[in-house]
């Protein structure tokens, strides 16, 4: 037997009465199975243990599954154990007086008892940690600019930025990766034959001013 959805929504107009109502722990409750407890919160949303049971000192989450509202005695049964219990009052035995046979035991032990017994509770999950995000960063070039950006997950961390190419050779470099690091040497060199391309082509126009200006006689 576990709590309904009536019982539930039962529990919560007492709470918001101002009153602690009363539950039966389950026997998938364990070693406080068939114990009574106080019902302090019913959390949101209402989902796993959300159900907050105050047993002695400790206040504990519990699933429905693991509670079930307390048996309750019909009012001709309480009426039937009032007339049996002056009966049985009547039939008792005289008492014999004199010392106890037994002594009582002493209050520290009864305290103890009762300790180890509020201390009986269910072990509490440990909290579920969210991983972070996981962190992307990207190098590119394109047309001999090298630029990199970061994002963590969907989120853009830090936006495209222009590296220089020897700081962006190092990055590769420390890359373990035989067919990236064939790429890039591929992308350096097809990038290193057109600037020397310009650079010769930059030479010869130099050249032919040169020779204009030569060619011009002095004022």
């Amino acid at each position: 037997m576990m709590l309904s959805a009536e019982d539930i929504a039962g529990l919560r107009g007492v709470l918001e009465s101002g009153k602690k109502p009363r539950v039966m722990f389950a026997a998938s409750a364990g070693q406080m199975a068939g114990q009574l407890g106080q019902v302090v919160e019913l959390a949101e949303p209402a989902e796993g243990e959300f159900i907050l049971v105050r047993f002695g000192r400790d206040e504990l989450g519990f699933a429905p599954v693991d509670l079930m509202m307390p048996p309750k005695k019909a009012p001709a049964q309480r009426a039937a154990a009032e007339p049996a219990a002056e009966v049985r009052a009547e039939k008792a035995e005289p008492v014999l007086e004199g010392p106890p046979l037994l002594p009582d035991p002493p209050k520290q032990t009864i305290r103890a008892m009762e300790t180890s017994v509020e201390k009986v509770v269910a072990p509490r999950k440990p909290a579920k940690v969210k991983a972070p995000a996981e962190l992307t960063v990207t190098l590119t070039c394109q047309e001999g600019q090298w630029t990199v950006q970061a994002a963590r997950g969907t989120k853009v961390v830090a936006k495209p930025q222009a590296v220089r190419a020897p700081e962006a050779l190092a990055m590769v470099a420390l890359l373990d990766v035989p067919a990236v690091k064939d790429a890039v040497e591929e992308l350096v060199s097809s990038a290193r034959a057109a600037a020397e391309e310009e650079a010769e082509r930059l030479r010869a126009q130099l050249a032919e001013v040169e020779a204009r200006l030569a060619e011009l006689p002095s004022v």
